[in-house]
């Protein structure tokens, strides 16, 4: 029997990688973490950030190499899946590249017939600010106001906004955002599911 997949897609900083590991320590399952942090930390640094490029179509010469990391990634998490394994996978898709790559729909092909739960992971900028901002130590863009790039993200990966479960990470701690996963999981889901509604917009791969 196929595993189940819950895909978290947000802004860094959101908190996409704690959700995933209270999703492992506090869902019943074989649960995997696949994903954009996962997955670079196999990478070198001539292939990095990998599929966290951030919008704005600064580096178009990686981008060939985004769509094949989306490909080999989501091709990994459908064959985790088929094994019985669960996964879950936190990413920060976006189509705001040098020109439109329609990412999301290709990646959606590749896990059709497979139980996907997509979830929006939301959270106030000034709250992703304050986030990055109180971690002094990392690479993310921090500083007064808003960056530009910051902004960016905020704009651009909750397009096209279609999703099976959105989660406020501002309001809700790891624990309850998974205990909310867990309910969704264990819930009747809407049809067609929102991946099933992405894999039927036009991709380009």
């Amino acid at each position: 029997m196929a595993g189940q997949i819950v895909i978290l897609n947000g802004a860094p900083r959101a908190g996409k990688s704690s959700i995933a590991a209270a999703v492992q320590s506090n869902l019943p399952g074989q649960w995997i973490n696949l994903g954009v942090d996962a997955q670079n930390a196999t990478l070198p640094v001539s292939l990095l950030p990998g599929i966290g490029l951030r919008p704005g179509g600064e580096r178009p010469d990686l981008e060939p190499v985004v769509q094949r990391l989306y490909t080999a990634l989501y091709q990994s998490i459908a064959a985790h899946a088929r094994a019985g394994f669960d996964v879950v996978v936190d990413v920060g898709h976006h189509d705001f590249y040098s020109r439109p790559l329609a990412l999301l729909p290709a990646c959606a092909h590749l896990l059709d017939g497979l139980d996907v739960l997509f979830v929006g992971v939301r959270c106030p900028i000034e709250v992703i600010m304050a986030r990055r901002n109180a971690d002094p130590g990392s690479l993310y863009v921090k500083g007064e106001g808003v960056p530009a790039p910051v902004q960016r993200w905020q704009d651009a990966v909750h397009l096209p906004g279609i999703y099976d479960l959105e989660l406020d990470t501002s309001v809700l701690s790891p624990t309850e955002c998974a205990a909310a996963i867990g309910a969704a999981l264990a819930a009747p889901r809407r049809q067609p599911s929102a991946f099933a509604q992405l894999a039927a917009l036009p991709s380009r791969s």
